[in-house]
């Protein structure tokens, strides 16, 4: 059933489809996804080209633009565009504390979970194709763990690939979770110093909240815990373009003074509240060290093991030392099961799922070296969340791919060069650049 709509410049179409939970049973269970169709006003009723976006992640639904917005005007130019809620986002069987409960207790909701990993993406993306192209192949653009899931559809069905674009999602072919880690911590380190020396008034600053939360409990509206571990983690920020500067306007109004003395004041413990809060996508914290598994070794909280390589993450130590605060990226750990409101339910299925040993293969190097699609992927140049040398290396081993790698933008550079990031792209699939 579908239903269209219009917004300025745009017809918009809602698609809602049945695909097999488990595609290798596919007379077995069922989920549902959505999709929302996307074409210019003017070009409505023309036969175009289809291309299908897959959102960065895991576990967050397409974008909500309203109208043309950023790279989705570019698009349209040429495209009859597809923006996808993968399996467990959005609109699509969503997996969160409130629904999982229905699957049972944490044995089968992990069971559930190992399904919702790029390989099952990729074969929901096969399902439905057929439905809306009559069979043809579509051009699909992968932004960070949609390039992931681009590079799985290179491996898996690239007979279903007319034309494939990544932005900042080429992964490794082969590292395992503690290989991802142990070289994002030192990129996190120079993002950090980075900041700091655009902004050195915020290391007094970020030293001081360290000091606050680590002799005080503080607990946030909604019951969130403000441990100081959370607080370092709002370094996720500083991998995105005007990440750094919205850093330091938070920090900077931490404290208030109140007759008990400062507190931590009411607009920054809100405003925390909803950057670290996964109430929104528990899908990402779940399985999100799962996206590295391809063995019989489990990832087993891999982030938290590997930061314990790395001693000048340890916020107590830096402020004994009088030591800058390090913020941390993009990383999950136990303790967030522990702080987090949404999350707290589903540590035990977090748990079964970090000890997985069963992980199938996501890519298939030898069908990469004989690729026929077009490809073409932006690099952005010490990339916070995905390593520059591992993207490059997969570069190199995937036959026909150009990259752009561009020290211009950060890694949410489709958002904030659009349309000149994808016109780019574009251009190197048709070897115009």
């Amino acid at each position: 059933m579908t239903s269209s709509y219009r917004q300025p410049g745009v017809v918009l179409t809602d698609h809602r489809f049945t695909v097999p939970l488990d595609h290798a049973r596919p007379d077995g269970e069922t989920i549902e996804l959505y999709a929302r169709e996307a074409v210019a006003g003017d070009k409505a009723g023309q036969d175009l080209p289809w291309l299908l976006y897959l959102q960065g992640g895991p576990g967050f639904g397409a974008n909500r633009f309203v109208g043309r917005q950023a790279w989705l005007d570019r698009a349209l130019r040429d495209y009859r565009v597809l923006l996808l809620d993968q399996r467990g986002t959005g609109g699509s069987t969503p997996a969160t504390r409130q629904t999982l409960p229905r699957r049972g207790g944490p044995a089968e909701q992990a069971e559930y979970l190992t399904h919702f990993r790029a390989d099952s993406i990729v074969r929901d993306c096969e399902t439905i194709r057929p439905r809306l192209t009559g069979g043809a192949p579509w051009t699909v653009l992968g932004q960070s763990f949609g390039g992931f899931c681009t590079v799985s559809y290179l491996s898996l069905a690239p007979e279903g690939l007319n034309t494939a674009v990544v932005t900042g999602g080429l992964p490794s072919l082969d590292a395992h979770a503690d290989d991802v880690y142990r070289a994002a911590y030192p990129r996190v380190e120079r993002k950090v110093a980075a900041h700091y020396a655009r902004y050195p008034q915020d290391v007094e600053r970020a030293r001081r909240i360290a000091d606050h939360l680590l002799t005080h409990d503080v607990v946030l509206p909604g019951g969130h815990r403000l441990t100081v571990e959370a607080f370092q983690s709002l370094g996720l920020m500083l991998g995105a373009s005007d990440g750094s500067h919205r850093l330091h306007f938070l920090l900077e109004g931490a404290f208030v003074r109140t007759p008990g003395g400062p507190e931590l004041s009411d607009a920054f413990q809100e405003q925390v509240r909803g950057l670290l809060s996964y109430a929104g996508h528990p899908l990402y914290a779940l399985v999100h060290e799962s996206i590295y598994g391809q063995d019989a070794r489990p990832t087993a909280w891999a982030a938290e093991r590997v930061r314990a390589e790395f001693p000048q993450f340890d916020a107590a130590k830096a402020i004994a030392g009088d030591a800058p605060v390090l913020f941390t990226g993009e990383t999950v750990h136990p303790w967030m099961f522990e702080t987090d409101p949404a999350l707290r339910p589903l540590r035990e299925t977090a748990e079964l799922l970090a000890a997985r040993t069963d992980w199938q293969p996501l890519y298939d190097a030898a069908r990469l070296a004989a690729n026929e699609v077009p490809v073409a992927a932006a690099v952005y140049h010490d990339d916070m969340y995905v390593d520059t040398a591992h993207s490059l290396r997969t570069a190199r081993a995937v036959r026909g791919l150009r990259t752009w790698v561009t020290d211009e933008f950060e890694h949410d550079g489709l958002r904030a060069g659009a349309p000149r990031v994808l016109d780019r792209l574009l251009a190197l699939t048709r070897d115009e650049a």
